[in-house]
């Protein structure tokens, strides 16, 4: 045991003399007859050279070139500015396709309002014989009857055109290279949205019912990629078609092939 023992320690110690010998010895000599010995290269300093390896710098052109845009283009781009001036288009942008609301969402206002309409005309042409039935004669049935039935008449028509400035302006327009909805909440609440073709994931539409679906009317939704913003546009008129134009321009833009209109 005791020889054993002897040997192992002769082992390690010839070892720890054959690293040190590794290192301390040269492994080669320059052409001046200089020794050149081998160090090892450290983790930390590897790392180091990793993480430096690993560094991209990127540069931008203080003022870079202009985007060269054929005359077609340009004359698409004019045309869209003529037609929608309230569009924010970058140069060379024009609007593809502009999907508006079916006129269906309209109806339940007008018919409310018109009904409004009718019940105060009523009042209207017969407000003497009502007063009578109230036991209100002479010019306190003018300012009792005929008065509100006219103030009637004049809110029921301003709600109807409220509803229906709101319900119009609510607008949603692909670009060659984004889409821009614009939101209407009421009559001094507005805002704009615009979503690059890049960044669109998904998009389809929905008809809920035989009612949309004979009158062709329903939802188109987007979703975007990253943040997962989902954006929702309803009564749209021909769902299925503007969908099919919006996919085709998403592939297009993302494939690097020109969206055409």
């Amino acid at each position: 045991m005791k020889g054993m023992k002897t040997n192992k320690n002769w082992y390690n110690l010839n070892m720890n003399t054959k690293e040190e010998s590794s290192t301390d010895k040269p492994v080669a000599y320059d052409t001046n007859g200089r020794p050149l010995y081998l160090h090892p290269i450290q983790s930390n300093e590897l790392t180091s050279a990793d993480t430096k390896a690993q560094v991209v710098q990127v540069t931008r052109q203080a003022e870079p070139d202009s985007p060269i845009i054929s005359d077609a283009t340009k004359l698409k781009h004019e045309r869209s500015s003529q037609i929608y001036p309230y569009l924010n288009l970058s140069d060379g942008e024009y609007v593809i396709s502009a999907v508006r609301r079916h006129p269906i969402g309209l109806f339940l206002p007008f018919l409310i309002g018109f009904f409004l309409v009718l019940v105060a005309a009523v009042i209207l042409v017969n407000y003497k014989s009502i007063a009578e039935s109230f036991q209100v004669y002479g010019d306190s049935s003018l300012f009792l009857v005929a008065l509100p039935a006219i103030l009637l008449i004049v809110l029921a028509i301003l709600g109807v055109y409220v509803v229906y400035s709101v319900y119009t302006n609510n607008k949603f327009f692909l670009t060659n290279e984004s889409v821009i909805q614009e939101i209407q909440t009421g009559i001094f609440a507005k805002h704009e949205q615009t979503v690059s073709l890049m960044d669109i994931e998904d998009a389809s539409f929905t008809q809920l019912g035989m009612i949309q679906q004979f009158f062709d009317y329903g939802s188109i939704r987007l979703s975007t990629e990253g943040d997962e913003t989902t954006y929702r546009f309803t009564y749209v008129a021909g769902p299925k078609q503007h969908i099919a134009t919006l996919t085709n321009a998403v592939e297009a833009f993302k494939n690097g092939r020109p969206v055409e209109n």
